[in-house]
């Protein structure tokens, strides 16, 4: 009966909205599409459709507000015009009443917070659909932030995941393009997304991991997470003190280099991409801080890890290969790249596969160096990829939408910032490593233990195979013994009745001198 009627509220909200005629206006079905429009009898629908979409996400609550959230970075799928509106979606709900959120807290960590804690502050510092995060000293005087997750969020997950599902196959079933924005993948996208923020280790161990890897990069703190104190619904972590780069003047004022700052943001995200094939990749404005404290002095600040992408050694070359490509307007460099990478068949026409890419890019060149942004250049071939049945990975997905953040972020802090120019050198270098000796002895030291093991082994292994089988057991190995065996034969038949011939000449014509005496 809950499911059912949380299903009805879901239709009247859309129906509100003008969502449903949204949906059905490209049906080729007449009475679908009859229905749509009388859906909307009752209903203002002067604001576009992706306002209207908005609106209808920010009234059915923080799960269907967080799937607008990962829909907006689904540009490769969803039309500009309704990624822009949604990704002005807000995460803000009413925290949590205080003695519940001990409550939490005390439960998530198996102690009484006056057992952990020398200071705790009752009211949170910031509150979100999933969790909510409180200030606290502990017994040792470290500050630390605590993030608690919002009671009962799994149940409320489940119940909503199941009717996205539900949505989402009625959408490709009705709708004309239902096939092509494939809502069911985005569906399941976002509930791999939404169980992974439920797991707080996996959080903090994706912190762990980036601030390892940050460690001899002078541009960006990590903070350290306390182990100790950190369970699946309770992370305790080091307090972070700056301020939000959202606010430049603030910083302005602070003496902060805005335009060092806007080069360092893309700096920092092509080290984690190109040299660890590991980055953050939630890394919006309010995921951000800038230090002002005076030995940390304009360092980035990055919070919630709830959200990674993981890239291979062919992602990143497919990735710089394409991004020299594309700059070189070697439209069939790319069209090469994307079959060499399996990602179109094989008996996709170059040719057919360069023209689609050049009519894709060559407008980007327009426009001066400074504007072009890779963020759009990547969807673009994403989009033209899909023309030639291309299923684009997930993370490169993920990659494009945290590379549009980071361009977004940067060009607001500057407007001149030349992107091509900061991750031109990535892309070199990572190539470099690629080719050449420095790639030969770096896969060599890679492989060396390996080789370390079965090089003595070799022998053995070689001498156990081959009298593993008779050769009755294998009758092409045995035929082509035989085959040998009378080769050999032949050969040296050959050649002794070579050597008879050329011995009875030599006696012949001994015996001939020798009577001629």
């Amino acid at each position: 009966m809950r499911y059912f009627a949380r299903l009805i509220r879901i239709l009247f909200t859309l129906w509100r909205h003008g969502v449903v005629d949204m949906a059905l206006s490209g049906t080729p079905h007449a009475g679908l599409r009859w229905l749509g429009r009388l859906s909307t009898l009752g209903t203002e629908l002067q604001a576009p459709r992706g306002e209207r979409l908005r609106l209808a996400l920010e009234a059915l609550g923080p799960i269907f507000i967080k799937f607008g959230q990962v829909l907006s970075t689904r540009r490769d799928l969803v039309p500009p015009d309704i990624a822009e509106e949604l990704a002005r979606l807000q995460d803000r709900v009413p925290p949590v009443p205080s003695a519940l959120a001990r409550q939490l807290i005390e439960r998530g960590l198996g102690r009484r917070i006056e057992e952990v804690f020398a200071d705790f502050s009752a009211d949170p510092v910031a509150s979100a659909s999933i969790a909510q995060v409180h200030f606290a000293t502990l017994k040792d005087g470290r500050e630390v932030a605590v993030k608690v997750l919002r009671p009962g969020m799994l149940a409320v997950i489940e119940d909503d995941l199941a009717l996205l599902h539900t949505l989402a196959r009625w959408v490709e079933r009705l709708s004309a393009d239902g096939k092509r924005l494939r809502p069911r993948e985005v569906v399941a996208e976002f509930d791999t997304y939404l169980h992974d923020e439920l797991d707080l280790v996996r959080e903090a161990a994706n912190a762990a991991q980036l601030r390892r890897n940050m460690a001899d990069l002078p541009l960006i703190l990590v903070p350290e997470m306390h182990w100790d104190h950190s369970t699946e619904t309770v992370l305790v972590m080091e307090r972070m003190k700056g301020v939000p780069i959202s606010q430049v003047g603030r910083l302005r004022e602070a003496g902060v280099d805005i335009k060092k700052l806007a080069r360092d943001g893309v700096t920092i995200f092509f080290t984690q991409v190109f040299r660890d094939g590991f980055f953050h990749a939630d890394m919006h404005p309010g995921n951000i801080q800038v230090s002002l404290d005076p030995a940390t002095f304009g360092r980035y600040i990055a919070l919630d890890f709830g959200i990674v992408g993981t890239l291979t050694e062919v992602d990143k070359e497919y990735l710089a290969q394409n991004f020299i490509a594309f700059f070189r307007r070697d439209y069939k460099r790319v069209a090469e790249l994307h079959v060499e990478s399996g990602w179109v068949p094989r008996n996709t026409r170059i040719e057919q596969l360069e023209q689609a890419i050049r009519a894709t890019c060559e407008p980007h060149f327009d426009r001066p160096l400074k504007e072009i942004s890779l963020g759009q250049v990547l969807m673009r071939l994403f989009q033209t990829s899909r023309r030639f049945n291309v299923e684009i990975q997930p993370q490169l997905v993920l990659l494009q939408k945290t590379l549009l953040n980071v361009e977004g972020l940067g060009r607001e802090l500057d407007p001149d910032l030349d992107l091509w120019s900061t991750a031109k050198p990535f892309l070199e270098r990572w190539m470099n490593e690629q080719v050449g000796w420095r790639a030969l002895l770096r896969r060599v030291k890679e492989e060396a233990p390996l080789y370390a093991k079965l090089l003595p082994e070799l022998p053995r292994l070689l001498h156990a195979r081959l009298h593993a089988e008779r050769a009755d057991e294998r009758p092409l190995l045995a035929a082509l013994l035989r085959e040998q065996r009378r080769t050999n034969w032949l050969l040296s038949a050959v050649l002794w009745s070579g050597l008879g011939f050329l011995l009875g000449a030599v006696i012949t014509r001994l015996v001939t001198q020798f009577w001629r005496l």
